[in-house]
């Protein structure tokens, strides 16, 4: 397998009609993109494998996909949960202000007094904005609204500046 940081791009959702193709959920934008991140490592459970020649297109409700060697929907619905992951050096890097969620995840979150807040577990969206989940001496959940509440994010020294009230 490749070996180093992998990024979770991806789930099989399950299968879809009767001639092996499969539902997929995509963490990619747009949903689609997360075709030209192949080989894809497949997990499941304690198991991984690597493939590629995935086909696949997205249509108003999820993405659909064919699998290399899987022709029926008993095999694809075997695939069912199985996480989509890439090497993450294989993404492009990030434009100007914008951030991959994986690498901000572990950086220590400080307020623009220097009040420690904890580290970045991770971060969900809401439709509104970006939530970043920062858990220190508690669990804070700040909004991920650059220029208004994250102040500067330095990667070099591992750290995302905010302006929060640290009893908030």
């Amino acid at each position: 397998m490749t070996p180093g940081r992998r990024i979770l791009l991806g789930r099989v959702d399950g299968a879809f009609g009767v001639r092996g193709e499969l539902k997929l959920f995509s963490w990619t934008d747009p949903r689609d993109a997360l075709f030209r991140y192949q080989p894809w490592i497949l997990r499941s459970g304690d198991s991984e494998r690597e493939i590629s020649g995935v086909l696949g297109r997205d249509t108003t409700k999820t993405v659909i996909a064919r699998f290399p060697g899987v022709e029926t929907r008993e095999q694809a619905d075997a695939l069912a949960g199985t996480e989509i992951w890439v090497p993450r050096d294989r993404l492009p890097p990030p434009g100007p202000g914008e951030y991959y969620w994986a690498d901000l995840e572990g950086l220590a979150v400080e307020t623009t007094e220097g009040v420690g807040l904890g580290k970045v577990s991770h971060l969900f969206e809401t439709g509104a904005n970006d939530v970043m989940v920062v858990e220190g001496e508690r669990k804070r959940l700040l909004p991920f609204v650059t220029g208004q509440v994250i102040v500067s994010v330095d990667f070099e020294a591992g750290r995302i500046v905010v302006d929060w009230d640290p009893d908030f």
